[in-house]
């Protein structure tokens, strides 16, 4: 049996993935209470007594936390921000490249992907790395989630009455932190123009990018892109791709109480034109449940065990 230590185990990153491993035995989770919660060296006794950590903190607060890993043999995985494009953590998508799985599976530092990149990496790698889209395009996502991916102090306005939008647009200076892992990841030279926004619903995220395809150099079809994720996602039971004729609308709640991931893509002939869907959980497939997946992998186990797919 593997430990597990969750830092940060009250957030709501921190419960998702608490629940998912509940009735595993192959892991003995345990957590800080109380006070001990915020003592470093309560912190760093149970940083250093696991096989594997799982940070669900704020960045500064995981950096921090991994300063106080002294032990070689703990593995991290860090659902935070902090180590997205930092030297020396693998990005843990593992559906993103061919080889992404194996490399997590070897990891001793692995950084959870952003909910929103999830999305867009997996909407987008595919076809950068077919060709279909130059590395230099020039992309838009627009993406909306539920209010749960703000952490307890979004929640806390949406269902106490601290707000009564239905539908919020935010980042206007088009400046996010996920900017630079979309960029680096999906291997494209500028980062995309993102329009994130948050709605009244607890869960859920829909993910677009817009794609003019006959103004791309190879014009693709939305067949040829259709084709691209199926290659790209084969044997992955995490990630869908649905028939574009399956749907005449997609909503945001598509996917959510589950781990998986769905892509779609629709369009229109005779102008040329694309709307490419990733639906998913942003707590399930953008948090919690990627943590799993990570987990799993780097534990040798089927990467699905224990995940809502």
């Amino acid at each position: 049996m593997r430990s597990v230590f969750i830092d940060g185990g009250a957030g709501t990153t921190g419960l998702e993935i608490r629940e998912r491993l509940a009735d595993r035995p192959e892991f003995h989770v345990t957590t800080l209470e109380g006070d001990a919660r915020k003592d470093p060296a309560a912190r760093a006794e149970a940083l250093n007594a696991a096989d594997f950590v799982i940070l669900c903190l704020p960045d500064d607060a995981a950096r921090e936390a991994v300063e106080l890993i002294r032990n070689p043999a703990v593995r991290v995985i860090d659902a935070s921000s902090a180590h997205r494009v930092a030297d020396g953590w693998t990005y843990g998508f593992p559906e993103l490249e061919p080889v992404q799985a194996a490399t997590i599976a070897e990891a001793a530092r692995v950084s959870n992907p952003g909910c929103y990149p999830t999305g867009f990496l997996a909407l987008v790698r595919p076809l950068v790395r077919t060709g279909l889209v130059p590395h230099e395009w020039p992309l838009n996502v627009n993406a909306v989630s539920g209010y749960s991916g703000g952490g307890k102090a979004m929640i806390a306005e949406f269902e106490s009455g601290g707000t009564e939008t239905a539908h919020r647009a935010y980042a206007l200076s088009l400046s996010h932190k996920h900017l630079p892992e979309m960029q680096r990841h999906a291997r494209i030279a500028h980062p995309p123009i993102f329009q994130p926004a948050v709605a009244r619903t607890y869960r859920g995220m829909l993910v677009e990018v817009p794609l003019a395809l006959h103004a791309l150099p190879r014009k693709p079809s939305l067949a040829a892109i259709e084709a691209a994720w199926r290659e790209a996602y084969r044997d992955q039971p995490l990630v869908r791709v649905a028939a574009s004729e399956e749907a005449t609308s997609v909503e945001i709640e598509a996917d959510a109480g589950t781990d998986r991931m769905t892509l779609r893509a629709f369009g229109n002939a005779a102008s040329g034109q694309a709307r490419l869907i990733a639906t998913l959980d942003n707590l399930g497939k953008g948090a919690g449940g990627a943590a799993v997946q990570n987990l799993n992998l780097m534990a040798g186990l089927d990467p699905a065990a224990g995940l809502r797919v």
